[in-house]
């Protein structure tokens, strides 16, 4: 034999065997691949938009006197709710507290000729609503550019909806709003207004929306953090199957199904309608308590299903 044509057997020997060695390696993957039985079931199906917000006044006025002068006296405290035209306060202009000030120098009977003579300015709710803040007290002074009350009409939720999801939001729609401080109360609420403008921070565009809670909790208070959860849509008892379960090819769906026969898979196309992100309902294709077959990866002594996938090619969008 010449050492040519030794050399080329060596290598044929080297890409057989190479051929064989993948062969195998790739009959050993397959083989890895298992199924999981799912039942289809009947179970509730809900897409939700999740937000983060702020409590804050709808509309907050700052109250602030026509003219600088002496606040004679306060009639209300913060938290207290006022009526339109009510009086909230008494004050004295500077040129009354003056004259007063002067007249207790000659005794009561001067005091009270001026106090009759000179009436104080009343300082009246402009609009229905709460105190929220009381910046003075009897008896301090102020200036024409000083609030001396601050009140608003309602609480709102000012909250914060991504771009991608705005569209989903609209008017009257209704939401679920949860305080920071009160994790345990779920306080219903509707939509009121979705701004026109963007804000854009740290190139992440969002849209302000303000949720108005049906009724106002006694211990709602401005400022607070709150967590708004905007209902889209709902399905109660539908047919449902874990997403990673789905396959999708050029906008057909399909489901690997345990053959009653022979217990092997068998592929049926189904129609699928909304979905959470993690359970997508079957319109049509299966039947409740049809074996669902989904993919499990063997992995060493131990086996893990795989990570979920989001077939959204022609199902409803669903919640984040």
């Amino acid at each position: 034999m010449t050492k040519k044509k030794f050399w080329i057997i060596v290598c044929a020997l080297v890409i057989v065997i190479g051929i064989a060695a993948g062969f195998l390696f790739q009959k050993r993957k397959t083989s890895e691949l298992l199924y999981r039985e799912i039942p289809a079931t009947r179970s509730d199906l809900a897409i939700n938009i999740l937000s983060t917000g702020v409590v804050s006044p709808e509309n907050r006025l700052e109250i602030k006197p026509p003219v600088a002068g002496r606040i004679e006296k306060v009639l209300v405290v913060e938290g207290q709710k006022v009526r339109k035209g009510q009086v909230i306060a008494w004050i004295s202009s500077t040129e009354r507290a003056a004259l007063l000030d002067a007249a207790r120098a000659k005794g009561p009977a001067e005091v009270k000729h001026w106090q009759e003579l000179y009436n104080p300015t009343p300082v009246m709710a402009p609009i229905n609503g709460t105190i929220i803040q009381k910046n003075v007290e009897s008896g301090q002074t102020f200036t024409g550019t000083d609030a001396v009350l601050v009140m608003s009409d309602r609480l709102t939720v000012k909250a914060q909806v991504d771009e991608t999801d705005i569209a989903q939001v609209t008017l009257k729609q209704k939401a679920t709003v949860t305080l920071d401080a009160y994790p345990g109360q779920d306080i219903p609420a509707t939509v009121d207004q979705v701004a026109f403008d963007a804000k854009t921070v740290n190139n992440v565009t969002t849209y302000t929306v303000d949720v108005l809670p049906d009724q106002t909790p006694e211990f709602m208070r401005s400022g607070m953090t709150a967590n708004v959860i905007f209902k889209i849509a709902s399905k109660a008892q539908v047919v449902t199957v874990p997403n990673d379960a789905l396959k999708v090819k050029d906008g057909h769906y399909s489901i690997l199904v345990k053959n009653s026969d022979n217990g092997k898979p068998l592929e049926k196309e189904v129609s699928v309608g909304l979905s959470d992100g993690k359970k997508t309902e079957i319109a049509d294709g299966i039947n409740e308590g049809e074996i669902i077959l989904g993919p499990l990866i063997k992995t060493g002594k131990k086996s893990a299903g795989s990570n979920p996938f989001m077939p959204m090619g022609g199902a409803k969008r669903g919640g984040k």
